[in-house]
């Protein structure tokens, strides 16, 4: 038979703290006891009541942060157009250990909200406002003066806003990591400029249809915020090559880059973007140890000793387990070399690498004899054809 041990016994209240909304308000029916424990606030500290925009009134809200009080710390209020700046001061008042809250689409909500959220909730760290239109520059004061742990804001399509709202912004949450200002249209330069000098830490920018920035402003965001991955200037028509050469100078970690229709950027700017160089290989062995994959297809710009800094790096002896290295004009024999003590390798591309030899990989194998090369080598000049004194040269094929 099953015997029960006294060690797995769970606490009915620990039970309820994993369902979701729902299932909560279902088990409050189901006898007193479920409803003191389905109702308890410790177990509401995440609620997302977007399914349920349609039905959520004020009352509703003000009910909830009543019965979470201080448990609550995330609270998405998304598309729920019945909430207004009363139910949220209300809330305000009773969760003061809010997040993260989500009004995307609160359109009732106006600079009342933020004042309140400024005077009692102070470890608001993302907060979402997008097409809330009536929020103006008072609120971004608001935030500054209240909420400086802030470190996502999204005021997509509040275009109440301007550049002094933002200057306001970044006084006082230097800490922002993501910003959200897509369809802000009275943002101009002097506003990137608070940002680049105020927020090292900005990881995500986006300026969708923000159609007065131009060079001047976003080549103060690259020189300010270094770590930046994700940046969308998509409808930013004034912008040139001019912003890719300062992205490629001065964010290393970019990783998204959103232009759609800037119709004055050329092949020539992507090129300076995207430009690796050996530097590029010395900056990853020494800040990735743990790098396990490396694609440099087509970067023909590395050389030699770029791959000798890789071969000698943290990630070499045990982590890298995939070179791709096809396209890259200047590598010779010597770089396999380097690699010889990459244990860990795998596979490595060679494609087009016309510097290197079947010697050069043969040498490669005894030190690492389960790797798999992929490589193509031209075949000799064909023999001249029969019936025929002239010679047919074709570095790839046979001429029939």
């Amino acid at each position: 038979g099953w015997s029960r041990s006294p060690d797995l016994v769970i606490h009915p209240s620990r039970i309820f703290s994993f369902l979701d909304v729902v299932t909560l308000c279902r088990c409050a029916q189901v006898s007193r006891a479920w409803n003191v424990l389905a109702l308890d606030g410790s177990n509401w500290q995440r609620i997302d009541l977007f399914d349920f925009q349609r039905d959520i009134e004020g009352r509703v809200v003000e009910n909830i942060s009543k019965r979470c009080g201080g448990f609550l710390r995330k609270l998405s209020l998304r598309g729920c157009l019945g909430v207004g700046d009363n139910a949220l001061r209300t809330f305000a008042q009773n969760c003061r250990n809010i997040e993260v809250l989500n009004l995307n689409g609160c359109t009732k909500t106006t600079d009342a909200t933020c004042t309140s959220l400024s005077k009692f909730c102070s470890k608001l760290r993302h907060l979402d406002l997008a097409s809330c239109t009536s929020v103006t520059n008072m609120s971004l004061k608001a935030l500054s003066e209240g909420c400086p742990l802030l470190e996502q804001l999204n005021i997509s399509w509040c275009d109440q806003v301007t550049k002094d709202g933002i200057q306001a912004l970044v006084r006082g949450c230097g800490g922002l990591k993501a910003l959200f200002l897509k369809g802000c249209t009275q943002l101009e330069d002097e506003a990137l400029k608070y940002i680049g000098a105020h927020c090292p830490e900005l990881v995500t920018l986006n300026l969708q249809t923000c159609l007065q920035i131009t060079d001047e402003g976003l080549i103060t965001i690259c020189r300010g915020c270094h770590k930046l991955q994700s940046l969308c200037a998509s409808g930013c028509s004034n912008i040139t090559d001019a912003i890719l050469n300062a992205l490629g100078q001065n964010c290393p970690r970019l990783r998204i880059l959103e232009v759609a229709r800037c119709s004055q950027l050329t092949d020539v700017g992507f090129t300076t973007l995207a430009r690796i160089t050996d530097s590029t290989l010395i900056q990853l062995s020494i800040h990735c140890p743990r790098l396990q994959v490396l694609s440099l297809s087509h970067c023909e710009l590395i050389t030699d000793d770029g791959i000798r800094h890789l071969g000698n790096g943290a990630c070499a002896h045990d982590q890298l387990e995939v070179i791709e290295l096809d396209n890259c004009p200047l590598i010779t024999d010597a770089s396999l070399e380097h690699l010889k003590s990459c244990h860990s390798l795998e596979r490595i591309e060679l494609y087009d690498c016309q510097q290197i030899t079947r010697a050069g990989i043969k040498r490669l194998r005894t030190h690492l004899p389960n790797i798999k090369v992929h490589a193509y080598f031209a075949p000799v000049t064909p023999p001249p054809s029969v019936g025929g004194s002239r010679q047919r040269f074709c570095r790839c094929c046979i001429i029939l």
